[in-house]
């Protein structure tokens, strides 16, 4: 399986050229905003907090923008020595927030901002502009810029004033090409990682359990899930499912699960922060995701050493490889995830073989540190190397 094309983007010794920065003097820190619009739970939010643990703190500096809400990952980023804001409160309306993003861009003298998602990025885009930020990042965490002619048309707006579009998979990335054809030749891929010294190798449990970590909301498609275990205890009925998570969905969820008679098979757990524990006493790890980008919690699930049986869709088919690391089916098909789980645990022989090469995918192109390197290399080569947007 191929590697995400970044290398036309990013290369570790990017020849020094002239500075778009007028405030930075060589030796200086590069000081990168990230903006996104919000600092709560979620895959994106710890990236973020990520990007803050892992930076390069000799060459660069880092702040944050919330722009609709902050929580535990502010305060982990707080900790962590970084500055964050949150523009949620700002009384005027669009062109308010808009304002006041901009001064913060000129307060912090920023080489980079980095916007995360469309709306954020139409927002951080024309504050940067207003602000003289020489350089701006968009990375689109899911599958496109969104969906709408609304998003569509944000993205392609920003985009204008955008040097470097991010997609976290090469299905991404592709999506994003599509999305705005204009911005097709700066847009690449870039795979997220996962920290693989806080999700320690430690191979599937003997148990036959699955566990599924996702927000209870409608892309992640819990209930073909549930479908899937109600077929599959009739062949299986020693399985059992965990499922680690909170959302909207989660009453409609339980409701079903006992309207099937599964409450001995399926447990809901809830929010947790002991997501590497859960998973060392799995012996396999399952996903059932309409939509994905690349999912955070199934790189951590192969990084503890977890086969996995997930859905066919966005970046997945670029994190597993078939029959090896996992199994892939159809989304939305309770039948095919049912077999897959079924056959899974008839050859629990190979999980130890397939946890191992799971774990050494992940620390073969799956590593937050390298993907932090990466986005660092893109930052100097953008500053140095191009020339000036129109």
């Amino acid at each position: 399986m191929s590697s995400p094309r970044t290398s036309e983007t990013i290369r570790p010794d990017t020849p020094a050229g002239t500075s778009r920065s007028a405030s930075r003097k060589p030796g200086t820190k590069i000081r990168v905003c990230h903006v996104s619009m919000c600092l709560l739970t979620g895959g994106l939010e710890r990236l973020l907090v990520e990007f803050g643990r892992n930076r390069d703190g000799e060459r660069f500096e880092t702040s944050y923008v919330a722009l609709d809400g902050v929580g535990a990952p502010a305060e982990e980023l707080r900790k962590q020595g970084h500055h964050v804001e949150c523009v949620a409160d700002v009384a005027s309306g669009k062109l308010g927030r808009l304002r006041r993003l901009a001064r913060i861009f000129r307060r912090g003298r920023f080489n980079v901002v980095h916007t995360h998602n469309t709306l954020a990025h139409f927002y951080g885009a024309f504050a940067a502009k207003l602000a003289g930020v020489p350089v701006v990042v968009n990375t689109q965490h899911g599958r496109g810029c969104g969906k709408g002619w609304k998003a569509k048309l944000q993205f392609r707006m920003a985009n204008q004033l955008t040097d470097k579009v991010i997609g976290v998979s090469e299905d991404a990335a592709a999506l994003c090409r599509r999305d705005d054809v204009r911005a097709a030749d700066r847009t690449v891929a870039l795979w997220n990682g996962v920290d693989l010294d806080r999700f320690e190798y430690r191979g599937p449990s003997a148990e036959p359990v699955a566990i599924s970590v996702a927000r209870l909301s409608p892309e992640k498609d819990f209930e073909t899930l549930i479908r899937a275990t109600w077929i599959l205890i009739k062949d299986r009925p020693d399985f059992r499912l965990r499922i680690v998570g909170d959302g909207s969905e989660r009453s409609r969820l339980e409701r079903l699960a006992k309207e099937l008679n599964l409450n001995d098979h399926v447990e809901f757990l809830g929010e947790r922060s002991d997501i590497s524990q859960l998973m060392s006493k799995a012996g396999f790890f399952v996903s059932s995701s309409l939509s994905e980008g690349i999912s955070l919690t199934l790189l951590e699930a192969m990084s503890v050493g977890l086969p996995v049986v997930t859905t066919r869709v966005g970046g997945n088919p670029e994190i597993v490889v078939e029959g090896k690391t996992g199994r892939l089916v159809s989304p939305n098909s309770p039948e095919q995830l049912a077999l897959a789980m079924r056959d899974l645990l008839r050859d629990q022989e190979g999980w130890p073989v397939y946890g191992e090469l799971a774990r050494q995918r992940v620390e073969q192109h799956f590593d937050v540190r390298n993907m932090v390197r990466q986005y660092e290399n893109l930052y100097r080569e953008l500053i140095e190397g191009l020339p000036a947007r129109p």
